[in-house]
């Protein structure tokens, strides 16, 4: 099935993979010793370089969430997927004007903008635009590569 909207890029990779457990800081810990996931207080950041422009650097986010956690709400699944993209106002708005449901307004923060819709079977799914040098600057190599 060809996309009919193949020039207007909208999801690039994945940004971000968020699950909950009993003990977050148990779980880094356990990653780090025995797969040495690099931790850090949120979890892991994952570096990679962009295949498009191999000189940048980019980042996808491991973080394990307490099992009481609100912020995969109104989902009631274990986990959610974060997905960068580009031009996030615009992708909005083609999401709306298809029926998606969004759930907030765009929040921007130094490190990108992010938004969160629902998919068919009611998976919180996170949109984020980053801006990866934020990344490259405060974690200086201590990440997961």
């Amino acid at each position: 099935m060809k996309n009919n909207n193949a020039s207007k890029k909208k999801v690039t990779g994945v940004g971000g993979i968020f699950f909950k457990c009993e003990q977050p800081d148990k779980m880094k810990e356990w990653y780090g010793k025995h797969l040495g996931i690099v931790t850090n207080q949120y979890g892991s950041l994952f570096e990679f370089r962009k295949s498009d422009k191999p000189t940048e650097k980019g980042y996808l986010q491991w973080s394990p969430f307490e099992e009481d956690s609100e912020y995969f709400e109104p989902s009631d699944k274990d986990f959610m997927i974060n997905y960068r993209v580009e031009n996030i106002e615009d992708l909005v708005e083609e999401l709306r004007k298809n029926g998606i449901p969004i759930l907030d307004d765009i929040e921007s923060f130094e490190y990108g903008k992010f938004v969160h819709i629902l998919d068919p079977e009611n998976n919180k799914i996170e949109l984020w635009e980053p801006v990866d040098s934020v990344f490259t600057r405060k974690y200086k190599g201590k990440t997961t590569k």
